[in-house]
């Protein structure tokens, strides 16, 4: 692994933890202006100090991220598709040269597994990583899945080993029962999506026992942008994933930081 490969995804995974916490607010991608990302800017200013990471596309980073923050970048850089359209039938959008322009840490690209396109995913993963090892940038696999597919750690398990085996240098996948041996089958560090929209403190408990189970982090959107207040939520987070904090002590986190900030939403 090349210095400045080693030195990008030092800056996605912290040295000192060896854990990260990513925000992903790359749903538009596909979905179009969705329900708390309408205006990414405004999404992102409570908030983006708090992540490790934005994981976003390159129109997004270009018209809603200060060129002056430090907070790094992962890009998305496959797509293709929309919510009206097979999802996994997606291609290569964005140029290597592209993504070093805008100075970003990472690259992500989704997988699908078991789908029609699989040859097609799979085969992109690992042209975007021989483009990675030749620039020195990580690539992010994103094992997207399907309503078809059982999210089982016998079907994640055979998504992340894949995506190592191809080379990715980390994964993102979801949590699931007898997740450690999803973690223990996969060679490379592996962090968890959050998913759909989660009570709290159930998005709270989601992260505690991936991050029990072996993940490196979490790659969290809607459970953090969508929530009641966002920046006590991410900051909730955080607790879990550095500070080794339990559900109870991160949910009280939460509600204490949110408290704070009642005045300021009452005048607002």
């Amino acid at each position: 692994m090349s210095w400045g490969l080693q030195n990008r995804l030092a800056r996605i995974i912290n040295p000192r933890t060896h854990r990260t916490v990513m925000l992903a607010i790359d749903h538009g991608y596909f979905l179009g202006p969705t329900s708390g990302l309408e205006v990414p800017r405004e999404t992102l200013k409570p908030i983006q100090a708090y992540a490790d990471t934005l994981m976003l596309t390159r129109g997004v980073l270009r018209t809603s991220v200060d060129p002056c923050s430090p907070t790094p970048i992962v890009l998305r850089v496959s797509g293709g598709t929309s919510i009206l359209t097979p999802l996994s039938n997606e291609g290569i959008t964005v140029a290597m040269e592209d993504a070093i322009r805008l100075n970003v840490a990472g690259v992500a690209l989704s997988i699908f597994v078991g789908s029609e396109h699989e040859r097609q995913t799979l085969l992109n993963l690992a042209h975007l990583v021989d483009e990675g090892e030749r620039y020195g940038m990580p690539v992010l696999a994103v094992t997207a899945v399907g309503k078809e597919m059982n999210r089982d750690a016998r079907y994640l398990g055979l998504c992340c080993r894949i995506a190592a085996e191809l080379g990715a240098h980390f994964v993102k996948t979801y949590y699931c029962e007898d997740f450690e041996s999803v973690v223990r089958n996969c060679p490379v560090p592996i962090v968890i999506a959050g998913g759909k929209k989660l009570p709290e403190k159930d998005a709270l408990r989601l992260t505690y026992q991936a991050i029990q189970s072996g993940a490196c982090g979490v790659d969290m959107g809607r459970n953090i942008f969508q929530s009641e207040d966002p920046a006590a939520m991410i900051q909730a987070v955080r607790a879990i994933v550095h500070e080794n904090k339990n559900v109870d002590q991160a949910y009280e986190l939460f509600q204490s930081l949110r408290s704070q900030r009642e005045p300021e939403r009452m005048l607002a």
